[in-house]
């Protein structure tokens, strides 16, 4: 299938990556354009309070234009091997953001190989980094399904009790019981009991329509593995105080350890799924306070989740029982204090999402926190890719159905399944 996104041009002094698996993604339409900011030195990617910018401005050195170019610049050196023993550090890096073979890469690759070598990253860089997308925002060619392309199967949606529970046995704002929804995606042709790759996507119902025909094409198509998805509903409500927020934005391993003890075992015996115990092929994806769970599930437990995608993460102070700043400490302290993990993270924000206007100092600043978080991971070595939308609010339905494609084929890279 056609790719959906423009070329860009230009250079980065450092490249860098994470490993989650969130949210909402957005490519480039035609036309518009696409800017990577360098990752400069042990700065960091975007000074938080900066953020990317198409000409001059704070926040990461521009080492691009916008254009439509495919050319390439730099290239990837072996890094340290910054992961853990076994070396799985997160592999690879998708065209730039404009899938059409663009790229905006050079300097050193952290993580180990994948392979568990010690001899750094044994594939490239291409496509980490920081880059600025400009409106209009609208979907690709992969949001529709193509002529001939298999559907893949999407079982019907169940219904939960949180009775059933040990962890989440009721709702934490009133005490009751309550149910939540979940589907699952199989890709075209699975066969069951074999040992599949799958990602874990919160807010599950509100992403099944956009992730659908893409994942059907993509696969189709061979750019990311034929995955098997899980679609998961919270608990009711929003919001510090709420049961979602007590799943989402709590930063401890609470909710990691409920997908994969409760949730992961109850489908595989349902549907005779062989989820993958190979943490390369595991990945988590949200948007809002389901991006700061799908990266706190790969920050917990990265012997179980390595490829985070997150759209307008909740990187901010919405739940301080587990740590005074909540998850802004992710970026303030966490990240910056620990040795890198063997993770692959994708970012996005909006020029406009919430609380752009708001001082640092409340800790309630979406922009400033997504800024940080791609500072923070850069100056420790991440493979990770930020995306700042201009003129986009939280979680914007057209950015995700724009970039997700890209986002995805980047997330994956490098896995062999």
């Amino acid at each position: 299938m056609p790719r959906s996104m423009s070329a860009i041009s230009g250079s980065r002094s450092v490249p860098l990556a994470l490993l989650v698996l969130l949210g909402c993604s957005g490519e480039s339409a035609p036309g518009t354009s696409a800017t990577a900011s360098g990752a400069g030195g042990t700065g960091g990617a975007v000074a938080a309070g900066g953020g990317p910018t198409s000409s001059g401005g704070t926040g990461g050195e521009i080492a691009a234009t916008s254009g439509t170019g495919g050319s390439s610049s730099g290239g990837s050196s072996g890094g340290a091997g910054a992961g853990a023993s076994g070396g799985a550090g997160a592999s690879g890096g998708a065209a730039g953001v404009g899938g059409s073979g663009a790229t905006a890469g050079g300097g050193t690759d952290a993580g180990g190989a994948s392979s568990g070598g010690t001899g750094g990253d044994p594939v490239s860089s291409e496509g980490d980094g920081d880059y600025t997308i400009d409106p209009p925002y609208m979907a690709g060619p992969e949001s529709s399904v193509g002529a001939g392309v298999p559907r893949g199967n999407l079982l019907d949606s169940v219904m939960l009790s949180s009775s059933l529970s040990a962890i989440y046995p009721t709702n934490v704002a009133n005490g009751q019981t309550f149910n939540r929804t979940i589907q699952v995606y199989l890709p075209n042709g699975y066969v069951a009991g074999t040992e599949a790759a799958f990602m874990v996507v919160q807010d599950g119902s509100g992403h099944v329509g956009r992730l659908r025909p893409i994942l059907d094409n993509m696969i189709d198509d061979g750019r990311i593995p034929p995955l098997v998805v899980v679609f998961i509903n919270p608990g009711p409500g929003d919001g510090p105080g709420s049961q979602r927020g007590l799943e989402y934005d709590a930063v401890s391993d609470v909710y990691v350890n409920f997908i994969e003890t409760e949730i992961l075992p109850m489908l595989a015996d349902d549907y005779d799924i062989n989820f993958t115990t190979n943490p390369e092929g595991r990945a988590s994806y949200g948007c809002s306070s389901g991006g700061a769970a799908a990266f706190t599930m790969g920050w917990f437990r990265p012997d179980l989740y390595r490829r985070i995608l997150t759209y307008s993460g909740t990187f901010t102070n919405q739940r301080s029982d587990e740590y005074p700043h909540g998850a802004w400490e992710y970026h303030e302290n966490l990240i910056p204090d620990s040795d890198p993990k063997p993770l692959r993270v994708f970012l996005e924000v909006g020029e406009n999402d919430n609380g752009s206007t708001s001082p640092a100092s409340g800790f309630r600043n979406w922009v400033l926190a997504n800024q940080g978080m791609a500072a923070a991971l850069a100056a420790k070595g991440y493979h990770y890719r930020f995306i700042f939308a201009n003129d986009a609010g939280h979680c914007e339905g057209n950015v995700m159905s724009q970039t997700l494609p890209d986002a995805l084929e980047w997330l994956w890279r490098g896995y062999a399944g």
